[in-house]
């Protein structure tokens, strides 16, 4: 089958996270069994080697410019922005990345009748797919990383919300959209039950299938042994709006009462692009903020407890499953666990959960102080990852939503 895959973030080199690791992962599994044209955009620090590497991956790649000057500053411009959501329906966010030079190509392409199939990964791509693309592709599916619409509801909500009067107005627009560009597509992709539950609710005529995260197991090893200490880690992109206010409340509110505890403790905040006011939380005695690192693995096998304390965002989380599948103990929120099954009975258990300051010091203190019950859990954590949350068999779940 010939497969037009649109993703807005270049997918290359994996390593990068987020939606870019999910993206490759996929492309990397369809290859298999079909032809792949990858339709992107390329931002700042993507090098020629990146493009060249990309597209022996796939059997057609086309790189765009990304496209810039599309937020304009100011009250005026802020204004501007809203009056078009309002008008169009379309989020900035997503009017932020739309390329009328890549539209154009894309339904050219589209026009030849060549493609049976076509995916978005994440999104923020719909804007690409207009009546005339509807109209040459039988089968669409838009992979939804995350509902835009629950997850800001869920920040309102939490009191987590970076602007919340704006984010109380923007509510009902967010939900407008979100029910009607999934009307676009013949299939919704989504990456756990909470979600498909979300989504049927706003689009009860679309099936809505799960196509989890996966981990590449040679990427994240398990660890050859417990380091012991009393080290903690956080990792993710930091400049990421949940990450961020985990990183704050781990670092001010949770870190503060072991540290009362385990005066020697230390945390690690580790991820790229950290803003002022993660780099702000260095100041706390015990914590570094680390920016890049060249391995994400090495910090997860010196841990001595990874720390996850998501408060907003849905969607399962590759920075808990890379975790487990490296073997280091994890306390984790019910944000952080979502999609996963690591306690209750007849259940091994995987991970230790938390949801309060006070859960948090207890379950921490209590892996600090138990060598056995971290083993059990690397152990029953890494198992867990290699029976259900690998690529290979996520791949073949994606392979079958496009086959029908």
């Amino acid at each position: 089958m010939k497969i037009l895959m649109l993703s807005v973030t270049f997918p290359y080199p994996p390593s990068r996270g987020g939606t870019q690791v999910r993206t490759f992962n996929l492309l990397k599994a369809l290859r298999k069994d079909h032809a792949i044209t990858l339709v992107t955009q390329r931002e700042g620090d993507v090098t020629e080697e990146q493009i060249q590497a990309l597209g022996d991956w796939v059997a057609e790649l086309r790189v765009f410019p990304k496209p810039t000057g599309a937020g304009e500053g100011g009250l005026l411009g802020k204004g501007g922005r809203f009056a078009r959501f309002l008008l169009d329906g379309t989020p900035p966010s997503v009017m932020a990345s739309y390329s009328p030079e890549m539209q154009d190509w894309i339904e050219a392409e589209v026009a030849t009748g060549r493609f049976e199939a076509l995916t978005c990964e994440h999104a923020v791509n719909e804007r690409y797919v207009t009546p005339a693309v509807r109209s040459q592709v039988p089968r669409r599916v838009v992979n939804i990383h995350s509902s835009v619409y629950g997850t800001c509801r869920q920040q309102i909500a939490t009191g987590t919300a970076e602007r919340p009067g704006r984010d109380r107005i923007n509510l009902s627009l967010l939900k407008r959209y979100e029910t009607q560009y999934c009307g676009k597509f013949t299939d919704l992709v989504v990456t756990t039950p909470e979600d498909q539950q979300q989504m049927q609710a706003l689009r009860p005529d679309r099936p809505v299938h799960i196509v989890t995260n996966g981990v590449d197991l040679e990427m994240f090893p398990l660890r050859p042994k417990d380091p012991g200490g009393h080290r903690l880690v956080f990792i993710g992109a930091m400049d990421n709006l949940p990450n961020i206010d985990a990183v704050t409340f781990l670092s001010r509110e949770i870190f503060s009462l072991v540290q009362a505890r385990y005066p020697q403790a230390t945390l690690d905040l580790v991820g790229s692009r950290p803003t002022p006011a993660v780099q702000a939380l260095a100041e706390i005695p015990g914590v570094t903020v680390t920016g890049r690192v060249p391995s994400m693995v090495d910090y997860l096998h010196r841990a001595t407890v990874v720390v996850i304390p998501m408060r907003t965002g849905y969607g399962i989380k590759n920075k808990t499953l890379e975790a487990l599948a490296a073997g280091a103990p994890v306390v984790a929120s019910d944000r952080g666990l979502e999609g996963l099954t690591v306690d209750g009975p007849d259940v091994p258990l995987r991970a230790l959960r938390a949801n309060r300051v006070t859960d948090y010091e207890a379950a921490i203190s209590r892996l600090f102080e138990d060598e056995a019950l971290r083993s059990a859990l690397s152990h029953q954590g890494r198992t867990m990852i290699e029976t259900d949350f690998t690529w290979d068999r996520a791949g073949d779940c994606y392979n079958r939503v496009l086959t029908g």
